[in-house]
């Protein structure tokens, strides 16, 4: 059972130091502006996006907060550390903050739902609230591992880590486009999920909260734009509960597996794909492509 306080309204008590590097990453963009851009800090901003889209997504959300695949001990430091060079937090914190959030998802208690505080709240007001404190009642089973909660207590040493590992490779335009840049969108882009995610797409199974899918998210954040199916089916390490949905993250964590990397990635229930069917035979709109959908505008109505 939630604890009563859990099922409040999150009460506002907006911090600065909390939401400080926030602040700083995006006043440091502007930095371009006196660095300048180049060709290979492009690149290793791009490259850096969407190896650390994935380090979020497989790690941080498939792994951490929902247990959906196993891992080694080594491999599972890897994602954490690789998670927190995207500057969103400590592993703990994050997978322990998502926990919470499926339980309450768009309900009294919900640290980011649009239904509950708006839009502009749920994608980055939440941010300044105080939310710094990790809950570890609803993290045990990763407090147990020491190095986690060591990272956990260093949140942005990876990320200054990587930053000035950037900077010694390829300059201030590496650090103000490479590190700084890639970091921003990173953050704007798994915010959506928080967000858009609650609000625009096509809703396919009937969940008690506002989820959607959206084709144009799951393409940005790697297959997390299929919030809908999420959202019904936790459990699973895909979220693109059918072959037109693409899913690049799962498609990795399967590369991942052949390696022997990672091993019993947990598949959607055939109940599961069958009420998903069911559903679109029930409201006559067929399964469609991603390529579909996004002629469609996304699916939204």
């Amino acid at each position: 059972m939630l604890e009563t306080s859990m099922l409040e309204r999150t009460p506002r008590r907006y911090e600065l130091m909390g939401a400080l590097p926030f602040v700083v990453a995006h006043l440091a963009v502007l930095g371009v502006f006196w660095s300048g851009v180049t060709m290979a800090a492009v690149w290793c901003g791009i490259g850096l996006y969407w190896l650390r889209m994935f380090a979020v997504t497989a790690g941080y959300h498939r792994y951490f907060a929902h247990r959906t695949f196993k891992t080694s001990r080594v491999a599972q430091f890897v994602l954490a550390f690789l998670a927190q060079t995207s500057a969103q937090k400590g592993v703990l914190w994050w997978a322990s903050h998502h926990r919470r959030h499926h339980a309450l998802t768009d309900r009294p208690g919900d640290l980011h739902s649009p239904r509950q505080d708006g839009l502009f709240y749920a994608h980055v007001g939440w941010i300044f609230n105080h939310t710094s404190e990790t809950n570890w009642n609803g993290i045990r089973d990763f407090a147990r591992f020491p190095e986690l909660r060591l990272l956990n207590r260093f949140p942005l040493a990876p990320a200054i880590l990587l930053a000035a590992a950037v900077t010694f490779w390829l300059g201030w335009p590496g650090l103000f486009v490479g590190f700084f840049a890639s970091t921003v969108v990173l953050w704007h882009a798994s915010f959506t999920i928080n967000s858009l995610a609650h609000r625009i797409g096509r809703r396919r199974f009937q969940t008690h909260d506002n989820s959607r899918n959206n084709v144009w998210l799951a393409l940005l954040t790697m297959g997390e734009g299929w919030h809908n199916n999420h959202h019904r089916f936790v459990g699973t390490a895909r979220q693109g509960f059918y072959w037109y949905e693409v899913d690049a993250t799962y498609y990795l964590l399967r590369g991942l597996a052949w390696l022997g990397i990672v091993w019993e990635l947990r598949p959607v229930p055939q109940r599961i794909l069958d009420e998903g069917r069911h559903h679109e035979v029930a409201t006559a709109r067929p399964p469609q492509s991603a390529v579909a959908l996004a002629a469609d505008g996304g699916g939204r109505r």
